[in-house]
């Protein structure tokens, strides 16, 4: 364990010193147990050498943990199990989606009107997972072949320490008849249970063009926002992802040329884009940094920056078709019925950042929406994180991709855009 210590004396240093990257405070709501996080939820920026971010002490970690064995313990515990269903404390869950469709039809798994019966993927994996993204210069580095193939099959092996559940989807387009006098399309809604509808006629004619994209859709999108939620005085749209199975064109991804590439698989796993540390890292590096900024270009010194930040600020995603969505629909969780369950970090390192993403273990209690059969101009949104901790509003919500089992063989997968913004009080 010297690495840890040798990482802990480093922070201890640089604590006294004035070229400390900014590391926020884990901002836990109020009532939510600490997540299952490496370093007691401490952001990896506090761990930074020579400006690289906290990169190569998470990377170092990773290894550490792989060499450990915990999560082939996982692995191993599952691969073990007698056939049939695997008691967790989540409830039952199941090997793979046809043993839990099978399961759900057999007990007769009822929806209300409009709502779904389905089986959703979850980790069973009670420990932080590391992900080193494919630009990271690692994956070309010879000198760390050994690392590499350890940490490949890692992320391969984090597939195999999930579980499908049986889980119930409401039609979010009823909301009133769960919250009365509650409307999607409102933002009293996404400061309840941090999910939304919205209407856009769009103008933006290609989807796969990220050029037009950033010039027509996001300022269609921050349009929306601003007129949105009431008190909202400034959004940006920073980035965005396309996803289509079947599209036959040109996938590849160009960051520094602010393309995305175009997405063949969707996120079968639920899961949820920011948390308490990197909800405000992802804010203060785009607003000083304009770091991986797909949109407006920032240009706040770092104190205005704090300024901005000390107001209430949000992180919304919004999900907008290109086609009627027939398969593969994006589904979302309601805050509170996770908001006393400790997350679990995933942290994904580049070359200059750690960012933190989180996972969820299965709750039978969890509150799932959809939107069946959601038209190009609905707009889905999606809280991703609050600045607001004292429990008065929804600090985010989760979500995931999943395979309608009620869609004919034949119905087309989703192809549609999803952007990422901030908006600011």
């Amino acid at each position: 364990m010297n690495e840890l210590k040798d990482i802990s004396d480093h922070v201890a240093a640089a604590a006294d010193t004035d070229s400390s990257p900014y590391v926020p405070s884990l901002q836990l709501t109020d009532g939510q147990p600490a997540p299952i996080a490496a370093n007691g939820g401490l952001s990896y920026m506090s761990f930074d050498r020579g400006g690289d971010a906290g990169t190569a002490a998470a990377t170092e970690a990773a290894l550490i943990q792989i060499a450990q064995g915990n999560g082939q313990a996982v692995i191993d515990m599952l691969d073990n199990a007698p056939p049939g269903p695997i008691e967790t404390k989540g409830g039952l869950g199941f090997r793979d989606y046809e043993e839990c469709l099978e399961y759900i039809r057999a007990n007769n798994i009822q929806a209300p009107e409009g709502g779904l019966a389905l089986p959703l993927r979850y980790t069973v994996n009670q420990q932080p997972s590391y992900s080193i993204v494919s630009s990271n210069a690692l994956w070309q580095d010879p000198a760390r072949e050994a690392d590499a193939k350890a940490l490949r099959k890692d992320e391969q092996d984090n597939g195999r320490r999930c579980l499908y559940f049986p889980q119930v989807m409401r039609d979010a387009r009823r909301m009133e008849e769960y919250y009365p006098g509650l409307s999607p399309s409102s933002p009293e809604c996404m400061d309840r249970l941090g999910v939304s509808l919205a209407h856009c006629e769009s103008e933006c004619e290609n989807f796969y063009d990220a050029a037009e994209v950033e010039r027509v859709f996001y300022p269609e999108m921050e349009k929306l926002l601003l007129e949105f939620f009431p008190g909202a005085t400034d959004a940006l749209v920073y980035n965005h992802d396309v996803f289509d199975k079947d599209y036959q064109g040109d996938r590849t991804e160009d960051q520094d040329n602010k393309n995305p590439g175009v997405n063949a698989n969707y996120a079968n796993l639920v899961h949820n884009d920011l948390n308490d540390n990197s909800g405000r890292v992802r804010c203060r590096e785009l607003l000083t940094k304009n770091l991986r900024n797909f949109g407006r270009e920032q240009h706040y010194t770092e104190a205005q920056a704090d300024a901005k930040m000390s107001r209430r600020f949000m992180s919304i995603n919004l999900a907008k078709p290109m086609e009627t969505v027939r398969q593969n629909p994006f589904v979302l969780c309601a805050w509170p019925s996770f908001a006393d369950q400790p997350y679990i970090t995933n942290y994904r390192v580049y070359d200059d950042r750690v960012g933190e993403t989180t996972r969820f273990t299965h709750r039978p209690g969890h509150e799932w929406y959809w939107f069946p059969e959601q038209k190009p101009t609905e707009v889905s949104m999606l809280k991703c994180y609050d600045s607001v901790t004292d429990g008065s509003v929804s600090r985010w919500s989760f979500h995931t991709a999943c395979i309608d089992p009620t869609a004919p063989d034949d119905a087309p997968c989703r192809r549609n855009v999803v952007v990422r913004s901030y908006v600011f009080f």
